[in-house]
């Protein structure tokens, strides 16, 4: 299986992923997020606030969908190095709240190392056709 073949799974195993959370959050919010490891849940209704992360890891599927459909392949290398940066936002805010350290790192922290993984994987794969040479232009008959 090719370099190529293999991210493409990757990063569609990622935006299915992303869109499946999303809309876990949107649905269902109060189901969904006992997993994500914080230790203390805010009284009151939050489900504002949880519907809200939802949509942002909607869009966040959404985007990764989009580029691995039209093809842009670096701009989807790019992005996934971006969105990277979410998981790991959120791992940041459950330790400082003295969330499950395990949820942390083993949900928060290695989504966002995968993502980062299949970014740059996708962005290799991409540098060698991104770098290549223009053809030269043929030459015409006089």
């Amino acid at each position: 299986m090719s370099l190529k073949n293999v991210n493409t799974v990757l990063a569609t195993v990622g935006a299915l992923f992303v869109l499946y959370l999303g809309l876990s959050f949107i649905l269902t919010p109060e189901t969904s997020t006992p997993g994500v490891g914080l230790p203390n849940w805010p009284a009151g209704d939050g489900d504002g606030f949880l519907i809200m992360k939802g949509i942002r890891e909607f869009a966040m599927g959404l985007v990764i969908g989009i580029l691995l459909v039209t093809g842009h392949r670096r701009a989807l290398g790019w992005v996934l190095l971006m969105e990277a940066v979410a998981p790991f936002g959120d791992m940041i805010n459950v330790l400082a709240h003295h969330g499950s350290i395990a949820a942390a790192f083993g949900i928060h922290g290695l989504t966002s190392a995968l993502i980062a993984i299949t970014g740059l994987l996708i962005l290799r794969e991409t540098s060698k056709t991104h770098k290549a040479p223009a053809p030269a232009p043929a030459a015409q008959p006089a």
